[in-house]
């Protein structure tokens, strides 16, 4: 998965305005008057995991991405954001991180949004909790219902110093088993090399620091203050479409998808990919687009 400059996040957004304690690299791509898509990534990704499809869309929307606080080319500023963040299981903070960055871009009219991983939670904490408006929702292998959590998270959390001692090659090689795991097939060694440069590059990244408060972060992972409420989000009418890769082995889809369905309700659908694990997107990513662009224009067509 090469980088395509067009996808490259030359934008910045400071948050507070009034005390930078976050900045968030973002980018848009496509016609300024079209329909805005935003794409959101989850741990441990970046926005280059949705750059193919960003790029792809922009033909016909207006496409933001952007690298969520801690991660890619948004490092945290300062000790104190970063404790916040390694501490904030609930994702609440980012939540309201995300809420604002939305607001400041002006949307013309309400967004689709395509959340992966975690950002199925903030992106259902910035309707409960923040009053986002979106025109769908499409939720894909998300961490929004319990209980999850892989071993290996409390494993982090629990020897925080060891793992940030851990001389970098050695620590390289963590990282990239632990992706490796998210996927049904083989990485190919460009994309793997993609995914784990984050964490494993200098000065610019979060690196081994960052990817340690992230994953001591998921040891900590709550949404039981939301799920209660997700029915409000199906109440509502906004079309919610739920992909799974068959194959997650990190939420596996019988734990997960149908649940996360029944707490929506509305209109809420699943839609299940065979040969597909965690990182969906380049297992099957054919059979993704093509869910995506049949869900965004059955939406688009009924409104």
């Amino acid at each position: 998965m090469a980088s395509d400059p067009a996808t490259s996040l030359l934008q910045t957004f400071s948050y507070p305005s009034d005390n930078p304690q976050y900045l968030i690299k973002w980018t848009r791509l496509g016609p300024r008057d079209a329909q805005p898509l935003i794409f959101i990534h989850g741990t441990p990704w970046s926005s280059r995991l949705w750059a193919p499809y960003a790029l792809a869309l922009s033909a016909r929307y207006s496409v933001y991405l952007f690298d969520n606080p801690g991660y890619g080319q948004s490092p945290l500023l300062i000790p104190a954001a970063a404790a916040e963040f390694a501490s904030n299981g609930p994702l609440t903070k980012q939540a309201e991180i995300t809420a604002a960055l939305f607001q400041h871009w002006g949307l013309s009219s309400p967004p689709h949004i395509v959340a992966h991983d975690n950002a199925g939670l903030v992106a259902l904490r910035t309707i409960l909790q923040h009053g986002c408006i979106y025109k769908s929702l499409t939720l894909i292998d998300v961490v929004a219902v319990g209980p999850w959590g892989l071993p290996f998270f409390k494993l982090v959390a629990d020897n925080e110093d060891v793992f940030n001692a851990i001389p970098p090659p050695m620590f390289d090689g963590i990282v990239r088993s632990y992706i490796r795991d998210a996927a049904f097939k083989p990485l190919r060694k460009e994309d793997e090399d993609m995914l784990a440069e984050p964490w494993v590059s200098g000065e610019g990244r979060p690196g081994q620091e960052g990817l340690v408060h992230a994953l001591k972060q998921a040891s900590t992972r709550v949404s039981h203050d939301v799920e209660v409420q997700y029915h409000k989000v199906g109440d509502s009418g906004l079309p919610v479409r739920i992909i799974w890769g068959k194959q997650d082995k990190w939420l596996p889809c019988d734990d997960h998808a149908a649940k996360l369905k029944d707490l929506i309700g509305g209109k809420s659908e699943v839609v299940l990919v065979e040969d597909a694990g965690h990182l969906i997107q380049l297992d099957q990513p054919e059979r993704l687009m093509a869910e995506i662009v049949l869900f965004l224009t059955k939406v688009d067509a009924a409104s």
